[in-house]
Formats: structure tokens, sequence, C-alpha cells
């Protein structure tokens, strides 16, 4: 795949959305989250999103301006409405108070409405490594996840972050969906025109499929099927773990915010799609010392890459440990696969924005 330089990516995205109408501050929020994905090989959130966020600014479900509003606040907790901003603005915004709640009172915690998408959601639990604190990031997303046993889509993706720091060893670091996988992937396979395996999607009738086209066509349709929870559909793989678990992230970003929950995110077309998070953090030195926390981290990651391996087996990964060497490996540039290439100069030609790779 192509390699492209970050700073000139950067420079792109920003003057896109500048374009748009979005301020200086937004757009360079906004370009940094979806190039983190990109640089942690992420590319199902990375700059290949920004035509999804240029067609909802132009079609007013995103306001690019919008800032978010605090609704109710304690010393601990935040619920904030998020005026249909940018995601990622919201969510960065939000997550910076947090942490700061966090320092002050030892754990803080908000849940917001109103939002849009925020790229992964990885990176607002990252941002509590740099305070030494454990970071939580939670959204719920369009309904994309057919129940188990149903055959409509119900739940989002739904995905969850959980950052730890630790001391010689790299931060233990969870991002993943609450689906088999995500929305994304699916589309990286339309792009590539790759099969997909049969445990990530069920066709409108919930029988499983390998046709991403067809699963991505039907969701936008509503027309049945759509991606099978974490374990797969049915209960042979105990699919029904990733559902309940979908349910439950819905429930603290959607009804602890009473925001939209369910096929209530991304309801009502041409509205904006009330899409909801839940952040938080939590300061270990509020349990126990720092250091003692971090050695005992750090000898909890070595059992877990030192345990007896499988036959062939080379080595035993925490969570987080690709997604980092790929961020220490993608320092200057990030690979972009040739779709995605040439969506972004369309997107500088219709907007008058050139696109130098």
């Amino acid at each position: 795949m192509p390699r492209v330089g970050i700073e000139p990516l950067r420079r792109f995205v920003v003057e896109v959305l500048e374009k748009l109408g979005a301020p200086r501050e937004h757009a360079e929020i906004t370009a940094d989250v979806l190039i983190e994905s990109d640089k942690r090989d992420i590319p199902s959130h990375g700059v290949a999103r920004l035509e999804r966020y240029v067609k909802d600014i132009q079609a007013g479900t995103i306001d690019p301006k919008a800032t978010p509003t605090i609704l109710k606040e304690t010393k601990t907790t935040l619920v904030v409405d998020g005026n249909a901003g940018l995601g990622q603005v919201i969510a960065k915004k939000v997550m910076e108070r947090v942490i700061e709640k966090a320092k002050e009172s030892g754990m803080a915690a908000a849940s917001i409405r109103n939002s849009n998408h925020y790229g992964i959601a990885g990176y607002y639990a990252k941002m509590a490594l740099a305070k030494d604190l454990i970071g939580i990031s939670i959204t719920n997303s369009a309904p994309l996840m057919v129940p188990t046993f149903g055959r409509t889509v119900v739940l989002g993706t739904n995905p969850v972050a959980f950052a730890v720091p630790a001391g010689k060893e790299r931060p233990f670091f969870f991002d993943g969906a609450t689906t088999t996988v995500p929305r994304g992937k699916l589309e990286v396979y339309a792009r590539l025109k790759k099969e997909i395996p049969l445990s990530w999607a069920t066709d409108e009738t919930g029988a499983p499929t390998s046709d991403p086209v067809r699963v991505l066509k039907n969701m936008i349709e509503r027309a049945g099927g759509g991606l099978a929870p974490l374990g797969g559909s049915g209960e042979e793989g105990a699919g029904y773990k990733g559902y309940d678990m979908s349910a439950i992230l819905d429930i603290l970003s959607g009804a602890l915010s009473l925001g939209a929950m369910g096929t209530e995110v991304y309801g009502t077309k041409g509205a904006p799609p009330g899409v909801c998070h839940f952040l938080a953090a939590m300061d270990p030195a509020a349990f126990v010392d720092l250091d003692a926390f971090k050695a005992r981290m750090d000898s909890f990651i070595q059992m877990l890459k030192n345990a007896p391996k499988q036959e062939g087996a080379e080595r035993i990964w925490i969570a987080g440990e690709k997604e980092w060497l790929a961020e220490e490996r993608n320092r200057t540039e990030v690979p972009l696969d040739e779709p995605t290439v040439e969506q972004l100069k369309k997107i500088g030609a219709e907007l008058g924005v050139e696109f130098k790779l």
C-alpha cells in the first residue's frame, strides 16, 4: 500500500474540515484522532472516515462549529450535550475535564448525548495514561448488530477501550467492538473486493454470509441482517455475551445521559444521529501507591506474556501491544489503501484542497 506522510495528510484533513466551516482547533482535533487510528494500523477508523464526515457536515447532521454543553455536574460526574458537533471534539474536550476531576477526586465519569461518531474509542482512554490514570472510553453507535436469534439490527458495534498504565512494560490497552468486527472492517473488505469470514455477519434472512457489500447494503437500507455479536450468531460461540455487553455499554452511554439508544441512534433520516458516549478515569494512587501499582501491572503483564505457548506460536500478545508496535513503525508515514487515496483525492478536488502523497 502507498505510504503517506503524516504531516501533509494532517494538513489536508484540517484544510478540508476548515473549508466546511470547522474552526481550526476542531479540524486539528478531528485530524489527530483519524490519523492516530491509521498510525495504529486500524484503517477502518482512520482518514478513510473523512468522506463520511464531509457528507454529514454537508447534510447538516454534524455542526462543525458546535461545542459541548454541561447539563449537570458534580465533583466526580458530568452529563453533557454534544450539540451535534464533531464527535472527536466533544469527546476530547469532555475527557480533558474528566481527567481533571479524577486527579482531584480519585475517579470521575461523564455521560454524553447528542454527539456524532468519535473515531477510535482508544484515543480518549489513552489520554488518561499521560496523567498516570486508568482511562475508559465507551460509545454507542448506529444499529449494526443483530441480537442473538434476531434477524434485524438493534444495537450498535458499541466499542469499549480500557487503558492502564504500567512501569517498564507498555500500558495494557484494550480497544474493541462488541461485534465480531466493526462496520469499518467490512468497508475495508468491500473496498478491496475481499470476502469476509462467515462468523462476521448475517444476510437479510439471518444466515451467515461472506459478502461484505451485501451486508453493508442491507444495513443501509434496513433490509435485515447485519454484524454478529462478539462470539458470532446463535449460542454456540456464546455470541449472547457480546450482545449483552453491547446492551450494557448502551446503558452507560445512552441511558445515563437520557440520550438515544439502540435503534434510536441514527433513527431519523436527515437529523443528527444522537450518538452517546461514556468516558471515565480512575487514579490508581487513590487506591494504592502508584509505583507499587505499576510494578504490579508489570508483573501481571509478564505473567501473561511468559505463559507456556501453544505449539508453533512465537509469542503471547497483551492488549494493545501490536498497535503500540505499529505506532512506532508509523511515526512519520501511514499506509493507505488505493481506494482510500482515490477517495481523498476526490474530496480534495470537490473542495479545492490539493491532496499530495
